[in-house]
Parts: structure tokens; C-alpha cells; sequence
């Protein structure tokens, strides 16, 4: 792993996987220590590489929106839901949040954002567990980055994200508008371009959001609203 700037944050410097770092012996353990370097065959499956180990779109997003209105969460207690390789946990730290919690359950996760919370020089609580099956911590913002690129998990995190509102958590998510993300509750803030993990290097950036994550009842509200 290399630790470098992360595109569009230069304030933020990540350990990040390259050609040579062998990953794929983390997934794959039948890798050799040099297959990372090598091109793949076109016709043989290759394993995922690991999530945690590139910035993605919406938690770059996430990222450099606290970065440039670190009101958002100056001495606040601070989520970073789904934290990977920590990006947002770390921007949120910078910005001058009191406390800041990073829930990650891939162990190699865990370890990374250790590693680059320490680079950064920031201190975050790491829970090494899912947290979206029980009540939610002791937070004032949940910063939610990337968290509905299935719909499984949209289905699982929608129900815990709707628990922080309902104890007078706020909510916000950043995503490059995924096919699950439900943007029915979601109100944007922002938008940046950024590059988003998968895609080709060099190719163009695209538009990716920050949004408030809204109430159920606050739309029907709307709706009624506006049928008057």
C-alpha cells in the first residue's frame, strides 16, 4: 500500500492499493505475491478487489463537503457508517468533530482505517461490528458514504437510518445516485466531481451528491402539501 493524496482531497492522505500491493492474495488466497502486476486473462473471474483499500465517489463527496463547511461538524459526536478505508471519519476528525466512531466489519477495514487515522494524525473509535441491526450510538450526525450500492443493503440501513432520525439524529449521505439510493427521501446539498471506485483510470469524473437524509412522514407532508 501507498499512502497518498486522495483525488479531490488533497488535504487527506490515504494508504492505497497499486498494481504491486497484492490485495488479491486477501480475497484470493491462491494469489502469488506478484499476481497484482500481472494483466489478467479476459476470460478468467477475477476476485473483487478489496473495498476498503480505494476512495469512493460518495464518500469522497461526503469528505470534501465537511472539509469545506466544517460547521457541519465542529464539536459534534460524529458516524461514519459503512467506513472503509476511514475517508470520511477522517475529513469529519479534521473538521474539528469532538468524537468521531467509524463502523467497519471487514477486518482488514478495521486495520486500515487504524492505519490511516494514525497518517492523518486524527483519533477515531472503531466498532468492528454491524451496527444497523441494533439502536443507534450516542451520535449527534451519521455520515453515511456509499452505503446503497445494493439493494440488500438499502433494505438493511434505510430501518437504522430512520432510528437515528427518530432519536434527533441527523443524517447525511453522499453517493453518485446508485440505482438503490432512495432518492425520494433524499434532499441535495451539494455536488462535486469526483471519480468513483471501478471506474476506468482516467476516465471522466461524474457528478456525485451530498444529501440530507429526510423523514418518511416529512414527504407525505410535502405530498398533502401540494394536492391542497
Amino acid at each position: 500500500m501507498r499512502l497518498a493524496p486522495v483525488p479531490a482531497l488533497p488535504e487527506i492522505q490515504l494508504y492505497t492499493a497499486h498494481p504491486g500491493s497484492g490485495l488479491r492474495r486477501l480475497v484470493d488466497p491462491h494469489q502469488g505475491a506478484d499476481d497484482d502486476a500481472v494483466e489478467p486473462v479476459d476470460d478468467a473471474p477475477q476476485p473483487p478487489p478489496p473495498y476498503w483499500a480505494y476512495p469512493w465517489a460518495g464518500g469522497a463527496v461526503l469528505a470534501r463537503y465537511i472539509l469545506d463547511h466544517p460547521q457541519s461538524v465542529a464539536g459534534r459526536r460524529v458516524l461514519d457508517l459503512g467506513a472503509g478505508s476511514g475517508l470520511v471519519g477522517i475529513a469529519a476528525a479534521k473538521a474539528g468533530a469532538s468524537a468521531v466512531i467509524a463502523a467497519e466489519i471487514d477486518r482488514n477495514g478495521v486495520a486500515a482505517i487504524g492505519l490511516n487515522a494514525l497518517a492523518n494524525g486524527v483519533e477515531i473509535t472503531i466498532v468492528d461490528k454491524d451496527i444497523t441491526t441494533g439502536p443507534p450510538p450516542a451520535v449527534d450526525l451519521v455520515l453515511a458514504g456509499d452505503v446503497f450500492y445494493g439493494r440488500e443493503v438499502a433494505l438493511r440501513v434505510i430501518p437504522f437510518l430512520d432510528r437515528c432520525l427518530a432519536a434527533g439524529i441527523e443524517v447525511l449521505v453522499g453517493d453518485p445516485r446508485r440505482n438503490d439510493l432512495p432518492l425520494s427521501r433524499l434532499r441535495l446539498l451539494a455536488e462535486y466531481q469526483v471519480p468513483d471506485f471501478g471506474d476506468a483510470k482516467g476516465a471522466a469524473t461524474r457528478p456525485s451528491g451530498v444529501f440530507w437524509f429526510e423523514p418518511e412522514d416529512l414527504l407525505a407532508r410535502r405530498g398533502k402539501a401540494q394536492s391542497l
